[in-house]
């Protein structure tokens, strides 16, 4: 298990129009092993409004792939599925799927979008928050 965590980071950065009232943010939180491609972790969708679309919290997981093609370097997909219920006066809920595409260079920092229960969110800006490169195993 060790040699399969080296050189495992942590991600955390945000994909949206950070500072535009009402646009639903996602808020990811990722530890990358490169050396296997794969990515997972928490994002958290926050939105200003009212209901059950305003915080919605989904474990993810997902691929990471260099691409050694001008500025963005890497592209990341991420897939999970959340608990979505049912507005009112509605009741019950059920299980919604989150996707989320990500082109970014070294520093987590590039253009993307997402998708979950009636949105699609594109061509939003990709904010690195910190990238610990320090190894995890």
């Amino acid at each position: 298990m060790e040699n399969l965590l080296a050189g495992a980071y942590l991600a955390k950065g945000t994909i949206g129009n950070v500072g535009t009232p009402g646009a639903p943010i996602a808020t990811f939180s990722l530890v990358v092993v490169p050396s296997q491609n794969s990515v997972s972790g928490t994002v958290v969708i926050t939105q200003a409004v009212n209901g059950p679309s305003s915080h919605i919290v989904v474990q993810v997981k997902g691929k990471i792939y260099a691409t050694g093609l001008g500025k963005y370097t890497k592209v990341v997909s991420l897939q999970g599925q959340y608990v979505q219920s049912f507005p009112p006066p509605a009741l019950g809920a059920f299980l919604a799927d989150f996707d989320a595409h990500l082109a970014i260079d070294n520093s987590w920092n590039g253009v993307g979008g997402f998708s979950y229960y009636n949105h699609q969110i594109e061509n939003v800006p990709v904010a690195s928050a910190n990238i610990l490169t320090e190894q995890l195993s």
